[in-house]
């Protein structure tokens, strides 16, 4: 990038809503320049719970329309990203005391027709005393039911919008922070700053503010865009799994609340999440030890073999940025979105609430909102086109992957498996022109090799361990703090030498 450049659209905020509005923009033919201060994904997006849902229990506040709008998303996406979004059945136990059975019914009819499913089971009863799903709760429970939504691994679909993006000609410009804009009758003058500190001026035709629980401090100079706000914090514990099928339970709490349970990483269960008020900062947001307790008391309420935190191998927690509506507590808080367009002057679009699920339909209207003032006549599109890696044919990932495994026999299944599941069609540019494991390179970690590290670092913007194995992996759950420290002195030495490579081919070009 440049001193200066010019764009159709700024976009700020690399988390899914920024990451979905500069794909959908750059598609339409807008161009478009999106900055991150930090990596993408490193925020709320990543710290969610890995669902693409429509949200059983938001049917209890009547929020009959984003049910709908969320179950409609729901098949979108498992159309679009196969490699990253799968269906998973959930168990509900059926507790008396808290919900009557006809109620849960009800809710479930409701959730299995207010939307088309063409992929997704619908939901049934069964006895939990013959079925596998009771075998690791308590004797008390006799009844429950089934229903299916899907898992997505949040943060590589926050990496594959941002390859979308590029692909259709988008500047994607991570560990770049927005410092201030000022706009005039046409355009804003941004000031950014790199990771070497060094500012850089930009133009840009429209701003899109998607900077999530930092949209009202984003220094656009217009108070016009700020509006109430209420961050949450939800917290999720990790264990060693806790059951050995691969359905996931939905746990009614005493305080109406509910509560996950999820198969996660073959080797562990996901619990989450809480909703708890926070006004620190979001970016130094941390589980407190009363969220872990919390937890644990949620599932022992349900699982023959009590969890304590002892037993948590890992904990993560996020802000969510959502619209004060009043609500008596965080819990009830809604999760829809709001988008605020301000003409008065270069347009400046501010993004306020959203989820996960529903982020391509969010970024499909908030590009139409830019359509009429940026001149882009192209119709709605990303409904269709599948995200990079997902064109899986037929979206069978399970036939995929026997095909991927028979083009690389010399990898281990596992390997076959975590490449197709994470790259999608994508695994075989990672693998080019490599046909053995030695040409892999060495081994950093277990099943962690410099090949894969290359390609993250060269293709998707990585540029430190934590961006590698928490973001675009998951593998930080099974490398030791050795190999952490192994893999970020890889990294820095190889962006080095690419540093040093530019320089050489820059100055050799000058002579």
């Amino acid at each position: 990038m440049g001193a200066q450049a010019d764009y159709d659209v700024l976009v700020v905020g690399g988390g899914i809503n920024g990451t979905g509005i500069a794909r959908d923009l750059a598609g339409r033919g807008a161009r478009v320049l999106l900055v991150e201060r930090d990596d993408l994904a490193q925020h709320t997006s990543s710290a969610s719970t890995k669902l693409i849902h429509g949200g059983l229990r938001y049917l209890e506040y009547h929020e009959f329309g984003l049910v709908r709008k969320a179950l409609q998303e729901r098949e979108v996406l498992l159309s679009v990203a196969p490699h990253l979004i799968a269906p998973l059945r959930f168990v509900m136990p059926h507790v008396p005391a808290l919900r009557p059975a006809w109620m849960i019914r009800a809710g479930l009819f409701l959730y299995d027709h207010l939307s088309r499913r063409a992929v997704l089971e619908g939901s049934r009863s069964i006895d939990l005393r013959t079925h596998f799903a009771g075998t690791p709760l308590i004797e008390s429970l006799k009844r429950g039911f089934v229903y299916s939504d899907a898992s997505v691994d949040d943060a590589r679909l926050v990496v594959s919008n941002a390859l979308g993006a590029q692909q259709h000609g988008a500047c994607i410009a991570t560990r770049t922070r927005f410092v201030a804009a000022q706009r005039d009758a046409t355009s804003w003058r941004a000031t950014l700053k790199d990771i070497d500190g060094h500012e850089y001026r930009v133009s840009a035709r429209a701003l899109v503010n998607a900077a999530g629980p930092w949209v009202n401090a984003l220094a656009t100079g217009s108070a016009s865009h700020a509006r109430p706000m209420r961050l949450v914090k939800g917290s999720h514990i990790v264990t060693r799994k806790l059951f050995d099928h691969d359905h996931a339970y939905i746990f009614q709490n005493h305080d109406r609340r509910i509560v996950f349970a999820i198969p996660w990483q073959r080797d562990y269960t996901l619990i989450g999440t809480t909703d708890v008020d926070y006004e620190g900062s979001p970016a130094d947001v941390r589980i407190a030890p009363e969220e872990v307790d919390y937890l644990c008391d949620a599932v022992n309420r349900y699982f023959r073999k009590p969890v304590r935190p002892a037993d948590v191998v890992w904990s993560y927690a996020g802000v969510r940025p959502l619209i004060e509506d009043g609500a008596g507590d965080a819990a009830s808080a809604t999760r829809d979105y709001q988008l605020e367009l301000d003409t008065e002057g270069a347009p400046l679009l501010s993004v306020f609430g959203g989820k996960i699920t529903t982020y391509r339909k969010l970024a499909e209207q908030a590009a139409g909102q830019l359509a009429a003032p940026l001149g882009l006549s192209t119709a709605d599109w990303t409904q269709r086109e599948t995200l990079p890696g997902g064109d899986i044919p037929n979206g069978d990932m399970t036939g995929f992957t026997l095909a991927f495994g028979a083009r690389h026999r010399y990898l281990p299944t596992m390997l076959v498996q975590r490449y197709a599941r994470t790259y999608g069609t994508r695994a075989d540019a990672l693998l080019d022109g490599i046909h053995s494991m030695e040409a892999l390179g060495e081994p950093l970690a277990q099943g962690v090799y410099e090949a894969e590290l290359r390609y993250l670092v060269d293709v998707e913007w990585a540029t430190c361990a934590d961006d590698v194995l928490w973001r675009r992996t998951k593998l930080g759950m099974k490398t030791s703090p050795a190999e952490q420290v192994r893999i970020e002195a890889w990294i820095q030495a190889y962006r080095a030498s690419r540093v040093r490579g530019a320089q050489r081919a820059g100055m050799s070009v000058a002579a």
